[in-house]
């Protein structure tokens, strides 16, 4: 029974109205048999945004929001610092993306023409950024300078001031495994005015030259896109304007390695219209996660139908659109989304997640400024320590209460990810006489908590480093508190 689970249930700080308690337990179907997808080895990937790095407009401290950024500048990211590598290298390994709204208009190492206040991503900054991801093994993804130009253009871009950058990369033995040309090609029209939408044919055949120029230098990198962006409710939104993925993939003469989408399950108070706005109640409604299986598996069904061979990456994700939701993507509140993507990306098939973002704004793992870690970096951690690559399927009979099976990663256990919903505890029964072993449970006082607790310790790195054995108590065998997210080691 519960009470002999020996931790401390959470204080709530809010109410809901939602089903009582079933006094039968909930049913937990979990089928290992058979793997049902198998990610990639670097599958909880992230981001640091361009912005961020070269220091361009960001949302911190912003209000608003114009041409799709931030309203205020930014000095740019210190990014060699001992203790943000000991972040990184806890979450390895895994990809990192630099790219973002303002990868479009940034310079690389000089500006190409006259502009009042150029953003400029500079030599130093490009080899800083290459030394950071050699010492903390990650990979780079990175978002090419699509550029700003009238539609008539589009079909003809030429890759000048990306070839400076390609020559000086090789010349320097820079490693770069992901290329992608534009953030959003389909969201132009709303960041940079109507005449800079492209459409799926010229984008296309933009995409074939920009892939020759980069095979040029780099031939065993991987090649991602349209990175188009989806909304929560409405997908691409506005049709055909902007629905550009089926038609983009339908005339590409090249195979990609990659096709990648952009989704945020909400929108901040700093985005002009929202769909699903990012409130509490929202945060933890299970209908909230609908949409990404419906997107996943419209992408999958055109990747399947016109570019076999690609795999699919959510190429950029975080909890709400704009930088996040202040006082809410940096709480407790914002981890229940999160830890259920990744659990539903894995399932539905998809190779990589890349958060957005590391570091910087609300929905940052870290804290920009004080370097310390937010609840979801806590919740990301455990998921590198416990989820491996195959993934198994996982079912309940209670929409609160949501199951994902993966193989352990020490390659022998199963590993069962449990998220209640709920704002009360649920007990449950599995479908086979499984052990669980042990087992890590995060909670916190109340859903907009900045810190939480794994199995009642508050998590912190000791001397540099960070254990599971730093947290163990005891294996939950019925039942799991309100609003809390589990991560078990089964024995099969």
């Amino acid at each position: 029974m519960l009470s002999t689970l020996k931790f401390r249930l959470p204080r709530i700080g809010v109410r809901r109205s939602i089903p009582a308690s079933s006094p039968r337990p909930v049913e937990i179907s979990l089928q290992y048999e058979t793997a049902v997808a198998k990610t990639n080895a670097r599958y909880l990937s992230y981001s640091i945004d361009i912005s961020v790095l070269a220091g361009g407009f960001w949302w911190e401290g912003s209000l608003g929001i114009r041409a799709g950024l931030g309203t205020l500048r930014v000095t740019p990211l210190r990014i060699k610092r001992r203790k943000l590598d000991r972040l990184v290298r806890a979450l390895g390994p895994a990809y990192l993306r630099v790219g973002g709204s303002e990868a479009d208009k940034i310079h690389y190492f000089f500006p190409q023409f006259e502009e009042k206040d150029p953003l400029i991503l500079t030599k130093k900054q490009w080899r800083r950024l290459h030394a950071f991801v050699r010492r903390n093994n990650l990979k780079l993804i990175f978002t090419c300078k699509y550029g700003l130009f009238r539609r008539k253009h589009h079909g003809n871009w030429h890759g000048t001031e990306l070839e400076e950058l390609l020559e000086y990369s090789k010349k320097k033995n820079f490693q770069i495994d992901v290329f992608e040309l534009g953030n959003e090609l389909n969201a132009y029209w709303a960041f940079h005015g109507l005449t800079s939408q492209p459409g799926p044919k010229n984008l296309a055949q933009d995409y074939v030259t920009f892939a020759e120029l980069v095979k040029q230098y780099y031939p065993e990198a991987k090649i991602s896109g349209p990175g188009s962006a989806f909304w929560p409710k409405l997908g691409e939104t506005i049709r055909p304007f902007t629905n550009l993925t089926e038609n983009f993939l339908k005339h590409i003469s090249l195979p990609l390695d990659i096709i990648n989408w952009h989704y945020y399950p909400f929108q901040s108070e700093r985005t002009p219209f929202r769909t699903r706005a990012a409130k509490i109640k929202h945060l933890v409604d299970p209908k909230s996660f609908a949409d990404f299986g419906r997107y996943s598996n419209q992408l999958k069904a055109l990747r399947d139908n016109l570019q076999p061979q690609a795999e699919i990456w959510t190429g950029e994700t975080g909890s709400a659109q704009c930088g996040g939701q202040p006082y809410l993507s940096d709480r407790w509140a914002s981890s229940f989304w999160w830890a259920d993507q990744l659990g539903q990306g894995a399932r539905l098939g998809q190779k990589v997640m890349v958060r957005q973002a590391l570091i910087g704004g609300d929905y940052g793992l870290i804290d920009r400024f004080t370097l310390k870690p937010r609840p979801d970096y806590w919740v990301s951690w455990i998921w590198q320590q416990m989820m491996g690559k195959t993934v198994y399927a996982a079912e309940t009979n209670d929409p609160y209460v949501r199951a994902y099976l993966h193989q352990h990663r020490n390659g022998k256990d199963l590993a069962l990810l449990l998220i209640n919903l709920s704002d009360k505890p649920k007990e449950f029964s599995l479908n086979h006489q499984l052990s669980i072993a042990e087992s890590y449970v995060l909670t916190a006082p109340k859903l907009t908590s900045r810190k939480i607790r794994i199995n009642n310790t508050k998590p912190s790195f000791n001397k540099g480093n960070v254990e599971l054995k730093d947290f163990r108590g005891p294996a939950i065998q019925s039942g799991v508190p309100p609003y809390s997210i589990s991560f078990s080691r089964v024995e099969p």
